[in-house]
């Protein structure tokens, strides 16, 4: 407890970024490529492609949107959220988790739509429910992307152990919600611990996962999603002048997947690269190549989330202050065990990120 209350003051605040941006600039002496190859590498770029990978990342955004509002279409009742709503929430999320430790994202999306919510006492624990419910549908496209990059790809042998603990990690979250959907409306927060009231916070909006039809339409929506974000990867290769195939951009998705599982600072600059990086060399990529292709796609993927993100946090009258202050999921729970009907006040929720 005193190292925690120790780590409160600006000063350890301090000297702790000082010592990640030190660690981080380490790790990129040691793994960073040729910087001169890497140069050349984008002085090649085609931008036609570049232009078609962002389009691609976008059309991605877009079908995850929609399979969230399916997930809280079937977790609230009616009226519904509109997609503008949903959309501009997500965005500030994906902005959050790019730019924030901690993927504090989810939250954060919670927190927006909320606010377009007013008088839907009990809304905030469920739509916390519906995300975790959308990430688990997540398990269906993760599943056959893993399987066909099993079966087609060049794998290095280390990262066969990264694609099991992915798939074991994608398995769980999906038994969990299952079992858990059984059992969602029986969810109560008074007089539980701090991790017990976690689960319980988890398991609303998890209705979905007993209603096939929607449980159907979300997961092609995530499957659209992920295949739109394989095009990405595949255009980026084509604007960096890699002709691979597929299978390769496949594999380059799953692990730059599994890299960034874990945020050990903002984007995991350079470990994410890294990790693209080392197995294209097995097909003929230079190393420097490969790191200034996935400075590249992750450049990409950010010109969308952060892009977007900024946008609508602007449009929401919000500031990225607002997002630093997001509480965690814990005190979440805490706001809705002082409840005595286990709901949500409005007035509390919206505090988090006033208007």
């Amino acid at each position: 407890m005193r190292a925690l209350a120790a780590l409160a003051t600006p000063w350890a605040r301090l000297a702790l970024a000082a010592a990640l941006l030190f660690a981080f600039g380490l790790a990129l002496y040691f793994v960073g490529p040729d910087w001169n190859q890497a140069a050349e590498a984008f002085q090649a770029v085609r931008w036609e492609w570049i232009l078609a990978a962002v389009g691609f990342n976008l059309l991605s955004v877009v079908a995850r949107v929609l399979a969230w509002r399916t997930v809280i279409g079937q977790a609230l009742p009616a009226p519904h959220p509109p997609f503008s709503h949903v959309f501009s929430a997500f965005s500030v999320g994906l902005m959050a988790n790019a730019a924030l430790p901690g993927r504090v994202g989810e939250l954060a999306r919670v927190a927006v739509l909320v606010r377009h919510m007013p008088g839907r006492r009990g809304a905030w624990p469920t739509l916390v429910g519906s995300v975790v419910a959308h990430r688990v549908f997540d398990f269906f496209p993760v599943a056959v992307l893993v399987a066909w990059v099993l079966a087609t790809a060049r794998i290095p042998h280390w990262a066969l152990t990264s694609l099991s603990i992915l798939f074991a990690i994608g398995g769980g979250l999906f038994l969990f919600a299952f079992v858990s959907a059984r059992h969602h409306q029986r969810s109560q927060l008074d007089g539980l611990s701090a991790m017990r009231r976690l689960v319980a916070l988890a398991r609303h909006g998890l209705g979905v996962m007993r209603r096939p039809l929607a449980s159907v339409a979300a997961v092609w929506c995530q499957l659209l999603g992920w295949f739109c974000q394989l095009l990405a990867v595949w255009g980026t290769m084509r604007a960096f002048d890699l002709r691979l195939d597929l299978p390769a951009a496949g594999l380059v998705l799953v692990l730059m997947n599994v890299a960034t599982v874990v945020p050990l600072w903002p984007g995991n600059v350079g470990l994410l690269q890294a990790a693209i990086a080392l197995p294209l060399v097995e097909y003929g990529v230079p190393y420097a190549t490969g790191f200034a292709f996935g400075i590249g796609l992750q450049a990409i993927e950010a010109s969308v989330g952060i892009g977007f993100g900024l946008f609508f946090l602007g449009r929401e009258g919000l500031s990225f202050a607002s997002l630093q202050r997001m509480p965690p999921a814990v005190e979440a729970g805490d706001v809705l065990a002082r409840s005595r009907e286990g709901l949500v006040e409005r007035e509390r929720a919206r505090s988090y990120l006033p208007r």
